[in-house]
C-alpha cells in the first residue's frame, strides 16, 4: 500500500529550480522571500555524511513517535480499532449431562483425550465395600462432568473448565462376585485368537474408569481425583491412554484417521437412530440401558506400513485411504460393491482386505458394532529397533458379544491381511451399566 507525499512539517514546499527556502516564512498567505546572502560571509559548507546519518536517524525517531501518537489518538477516539478480531469461541465451559437413562460417553462424540483405567479390587473388599465405592465414584464424577470439584478436591481450579468430560464406568466378572451377584454368561475373557500376543499388564480388570474430555488437563485432573476415592477399595491395574486431532482441526463428526493414515469407523451406526439403539443397547435384564464393552489394544507396525505402496495399503483395507471410499467407488458413506470385479476378473475388494472381512459377505453373514477408538503413541522398548511403539486402543460397544463382536474377531483372526501390520497386546471386557438419576449410583439397579 502506498500514501501520498505530504509537505515539510514547516509548510516549506520545494522551490521552482529545485533548491528549498532557507529563511523564515512570509506572513501568512504571501509568498517566501529569499533574503540576500552577505557577500563578505563565508559560504554555507554542506553537510556531511556522518551528519546526513544522524539528521536522517533522528528523522525517522519523530516519523515513529508521531505514527504512535496518530494510532494512540484513534484508538481513543474509537476503541474497537484496537480491539483483535474475535477467534474462535472457546469449548472449555460445554458440559455432558451425567444422569440418564444411559452412562454418557458411548452415545456422545468422542473428544480429543481419553483415560481408560482399569482397577482390581483389594482383597477384603466386600459387597458394601463395592457399593460404597460406587456411591463415592458416582458422585464425584457428576460434580467434575458438570464442572465442579470433586467432594475432597484440594485443586478446585482445575475442575472448572469440563471440555465435555465424560465418566464411564464399566464392570468386570471380579466385582460382580464380591457384589455377590451372577455375571452374565458373555463377562468373561474372549476366546483365544491365533493372532493374539496379549500381554496381563493391559488386559481385564475388576472395574473401568472411561475418562475423557477435549482437554487432557482435565482429563488428567478427573483422573486423579476419581482414583483418590477408589485408593481405599482398589489398586490400579493398568492405564492406557489415547488421543485423537484436536478439537477444530476438522469438521465435527468428522471420521478418525488412525496412524495407518485410514478413516476408522465409517460405517458406525448414527447417534439418536433406532438403529444406533438396536446395535448398542440391552434392552432386557439387569443391565437393560447398558452395554458390553470390549478394549483391545492393538500395535501397529508402522515400520512395515511404511515398506507397503499406497496400493497395497488400500487393497488390505478395502477402501481409499485419502476419503475412505470403498475400492468399488462412491464416497466414504457409500455402501460396498463386494460384487464388483476388474476387467481381469479378481473382486475389487479383495477376499483378504479388511473391509470384507469385517463384513462376512463371504460367509453369508453380517453383524455390527460401534467403534469409538483412539490411537496411542508412547516411547519404544529401549532395545528395540523401531523408532515408535504406537497403535489403537481399539474401544467397541454392543449390545450382544457373542453375537456381534465375536464372529467379527474369528473372521479377522481367520483371514485379513492387516494382521501382517498389527498385533493385539492387551485384551479387557467389561459390562457398562445403565445410567442413573440424581440420588442413584452407577450400577445400582444391577447390584440391588
Amino acid at each position: 500500500m502506498t500514501r501520498e507525499a505530504g509537505r515539510s512539517a514547516s509548510g516549506e514546499s520545494p522551490s521552482s529550480n529545485g533548491s528549498s527556502s532557507t529563511s523564515g516564512t512570509a506572513p501568512s498567505g504571501g509568498p517566501s522571500v529569499r533574503e540576500p546572502r552577505d557577500p563578505d560571509s563565508a559560504p554555507p559548507s554542506r553537510p556531511g555524511r556522518r551528519q546526513l546519518l544522524r539528521a536522517g536517524t533522528a528523522g525517522a525517531g519523530a516519523l515513529g513517535v508521531g505514527a504512535a501518537a496518530i494510532g494512540l489518538d484513534r484508538a481513543l477516539r474509537d476503541p474497537a480499532a484496537s480491539v483483535a478480531p474475535p477467534g474462535p469461541a472457546p469449548h472449555g465451559e460445554e458440559t455432558v449431562p451425567f444422569h440418564g437413562e444411559h452412562q454418557a460417553g458411548i452415545e456422545t462424540p468422542a473428544p480429543v483425550s481419553a483415560t481408560f483405567l482399569a482397577l482390581d479390587l483389594h482383597e477384603d473388599v466386600d459387597r458394601e465395600g463395592v457399593v460404597r465405592m460406587l456411591r463415592l465414584l458416582t458422585d464425584d464424577a457428576a460434580r467434575l462432568t458438570q464442572g465442579q470439584a470433586a467432594l475432597a478436591d484440594t485443586e478446585p481450579e482445575l475442575a472448572e473448565k469440563p471440555a465435555s468430560l465424560t465418566v464411564t464406568v464399566g464392570f468386570g466378572p471380579g466385582l460382580m462376585e464380591r457384589a455377590g451377584r451372577t455375571a452374565p454368561g458373555w463377562l468373561t475373557p474372549l476366546p483365544a485368537f491365533s493372532i493374539d500376543a496379549l500381554q496381563e499388564r493391559f488386559s481385564d480388570g475388576d472395574l473401568l474408569l472411561q475418562i475423557a474430555a477435549e482437554e487432557p488437563l482435565t482429563v488428567s485432573h478427573a483422573a486423579r481425583m476419581l482414583l483418590k476415592d477408589a485408593r481405599a477399595f482398589a489398586r490400579v491395574r493398568w492405564v492406557q491412554q489415547g488421543f485423537r486431532r484436536a478439537l477444530g482441526t476438522q469438521e465435527p463428526g468428522a471420521t478418525l484417521r488412525n496412524l495407518f493414515g485410514q478413516l476408522d469407523g465409517s460405517a458406525n451406526p448414527q447417534f439418536g437412530s433406532e438403529h444406533f439403539a438396536k446395535v448398542v443397547w440391552i434392552d432386557e435384564g439387569p443391565f437393560a440401558g447398558g452395554t458390553s464393552m470390549v478394549l483391545r489394544r492393538i500395535r501397529m507396525d508402522l515400520d512395515g506400513w511404511d515398506e507397503a505402496d499406497r496400493t497395497a495399503r488400500e487393497q488390505a483395507v478395502g477402501t481409499r485411504l485419502d476419503d475412505g471410499a470403498p475400492l468399488s467407488g462412491g464416497t466414504e458413506s457409500s455402501e460396498a460393491d463386494f460384487s464388483a470385479v476388474s476387467k481381469n476378473g479378481f473382486a475389487v475388494i479383495p477376499e483378504f482386505a479388511h473391509m470384507r472381512r469385517a463384513n462376512g459377505v463371504d460367509e453369508g453373514e453380517h453383524q455390527e458394532i460401534f467403534r469409538r477408538p483412539y490411537n496411542y503413541d508412547v516411547p519404544p522398548p529401549a532395545d528395540s529397533p523401531s523408532v515408535s511403539e504406537a497403535g489403537q486402543l481399539f474401544v467397541a460397544f454392543q449390545a450382544d458379544l457373542l453375537g456381534q463382536f465375536v464372529p467379527i474377531q474369528q473372521r479377522l483372526a481367520d483371514l485379513d491381511l492387516l494382521n501382517q501390520w498389527t498385533t493385539p497386546i492387551g485384551s479387557a471386557v467389561f459390562a457398562i451399566p445403565p445410567g442413573c438419576a440424581e440420588g442413584e449410583y452407577l450400577g445400582q439397579p444391577v447390584l440391588e
